[in-house]
């Protein structure tokens, strides 16, 4: 072999050495990217995450604060409810017992004959 086609043979390696190392180059950069895409969409997920919970746990935190403001409230409506129901129940034994002396009932409480 003579030096130029020693150094032709050498050129055409050369350039196959090139050409693979870009185009390994071009691969290598195109996993990157899709990896780094990839990445990026989990923390955007992660950060969508993040600030629901954050959103929902202020929510939390507002109502949590508010009960002290209402459980007084709360108390007096279930006090009053609780007086009623007394009162109902004081009415219905009443009826009972005036049901179980009364020889005309139901017809005494229909007439409005109670005795």
């Amino acid at each position: 072999m003579t030096d130029s086609t020693l150094l032709q043979a050498s050129s055409g390696a050369v350039m196959t050495i090139w050409i693979t190392s870009l185009v390994l180059g071009l691969v290598v950069t195109v996993v990157v990217v899709f990896l780094l895409e990839r990445i990026k969409k989990t923390a955007v997920a992660i950060l969508n995450g993040a600030s629901a919970i954050w959103t929902h746990g202020q929510l939390v935190a507002n109502n949590t604060v508010q009960l002290p403001v209402f459980l007084p409230i709360t108390n007096r409506v279930a006090g009053k409810i609780l007086q009623t129901s007394q009162q109902i129940r004081g009415a219905a034994q009443a009826i009972e017992q005036h049901a179980e002396g009364c020889p005309g009932c139901p017809d005494c409480l229909l007439n409005d004959t109670v005795v």
